[in-house]
């Protein structure tokens, strides 16, 4: 914990560090008002110690310019008996607590500890309102496909580790639920689980919202920002689509994850972390190597563990119990359900969108459809083109497997339908269709 010293009287200062330097804060000290709110706009202090009779600046200004530069610190006014009033008026423009000199030692790191803990959740709940839009919406990983069940079996051996995980896989097939899995079978799980669209954000914004901003760290920078990185400490860093990275930020990345130190960006003090890092790809990352557009060395140190997510059409088993799952979770889904011809169609077709693509589908069908039985019309026409198309490549290879039987056997027919093992009328009728009935 960091902890500034603002007072005038340099032995009361002194001795207060001393005390609190032994208990293991880092302290440090400040004689003017100016120099303390200029110590706490390029650090991260957690908690000032403030006496509100300051020669240059008072201690009244000092509050009010901390809450106009939104400054994270947390306020404990140190205080003579006659300006108690001043201190309670000091509570209001947003200081912690106040204490009358003298006071007891033990007294004072009761309440430091507790405006530590204040700060803490303040940054927890900074979180919260950052990422709500990004937060999956309680989504639960649904699945009976031994594929599957053997990677949540990984799942739980990898999460008791804390080295990065790289998840792979096509998009939409549950790289996120993945990872939220890890962080929460995992010793980060109390912390925040903080993901970042790499692929989302504009390129020219993906490093200040990776490692946050310095005030005046270019035009536009009216106060200091801190970053997901910072802001997620203690808890999970989901990277997603992290070969969307340029070179430069994955070296400044791959610095963040081996020293769990990093600069923010027009900054020149370390900033350290303790977070773990979840990345996820729907790129195959060797070959970026291989063509030098993804770092090596990053490359190594985020897949120290792997996870391969199949897609949706290798575990077609899942298909009915997602569809199940899908309109359970909303009330007035409830009562839907699919026709068998309807099923079918969702069963046998190839999902390149995987399962983002069926929930989709699925409520979009429940969705618009007035009758609680949903019928083929209820679906895309992606589904039967591809089973239309399906059809006439079985066609394709069938008439080109007669006719090699014809060939062989030098165009008679009955050796042919003998071969093949139907009757002669059902071939005469397929090479009528092919043109060749007389």
């Amino acid at each position: 914990m960091k902890i500034l010293i603002l007072d005038d009287d340099k032995n009361f200062v002194r001795v207060l560090a001393n005390e609190l330097e032994s208990e293991g804060y880092e302290i440090q000290t400040a004689d003017t008002g100016a120099q303390a709110l200029e110590r706490i706009e390029k650090d991260e202090l957690d908690v000032l110690l403030l006496d509100l009779n300051m020669p240059d600046l008072h201690g009244m200004e000092i509050l009010k310019r901390i809450r106009m530069l939104d400054l994270r610190v947390e306020v404990i006014v140190l205080t003579g008996h006659g300006t108690v009033p001043s201190a309670v008026e000091a509570m209001k423009l947003g200081a912690y607590d106040f204490l009358t000199k003298p006071f007891e030692m033990d007294v004072l790191k009761t309440i430091i500890e507790k405006a530590y803990e204040k700060k803490a959740l303040r940054n927890e709940n900074l979180l919260l309102r950052e990422h709500v839009k990004r937060q999956s919406g309680g989504q639960i990983l649904v699945t009976q496909s031994q594929k599957m069940i053997e990677i949540l079996e990984k799942v739980k051996r990898i999460a008791l580790s804390d080295y990065p995980v790289l998840i792979e896989g096509e998009s939409g097939v549950g790289k996120e639920l993945i990872a939220r899995a890890i962080h929460q079978a995992s010793s980060y799980h109390e912390g925040p689980f903080v993901p970042i669209n790499c692929g989302a954000i504009p390129e020219n914004m993906l490093e200040t919202e990776l490692f946050g901003h310095e005030k005046g760290a270019f035009t536009g920078a009216v106060s200091r920002k801190l970053g997901l990185i910072e802001v997620g400490e203690h808890g999970s860093i989901f990277l997603d689509e992290i070969g969307e990275l340029n070179l430069a930020l994955q070296g400044k990345l791959l610095r963040a994850i081996e020293t769990g130190s990093f600069f923010r960006v027009g900054g020149v003090k370390e900033v350290k972390v303790q977070t773990r890092f979840i990345a996820a790809t729907n790129k195959d990352i060797k070959k970026e190597v291989e063509t030098g557009l993804f770092r090596k060395d990053l490359y190594y140190r985020i897949s120290a563990l792997n996870l391969a997510v199949p897609p949706l059409r290798e575990r077609r088993e899942d298909i009915s119990l997602l569809i199940q799952h899908f309109l359970q979770s909303y009330p007035s889904f409830r009562k839907k359900a699919f026709t068998p011809e309807a099923m079918s169609l969702l069963l046998t077709y190839s999902w390149p969108g995987n399962v983002r693509e069926l929930q989709n589908v699925v409520h979009r069908a429940a969705l618009l459809s007035k009758e609680d039985l949903i019928g083929p019309e209820g679906l895309p026409e992606d589904l039967f083109r591809e089973q239309s198309s399906h059809s006439q490549r079985i066609e394709d290879i069938e008439k080109e497997h007669i006719l090699k039987v014809l060939k062989e056997v030098g165009g008679h027919r009955g050796k042919a339908a003998a071969i093949l093992g139907v009757d002669p009328k059902t071939l005469y009728r397929k090479l009528q269709i092919y043109g060749m009935g007389e």
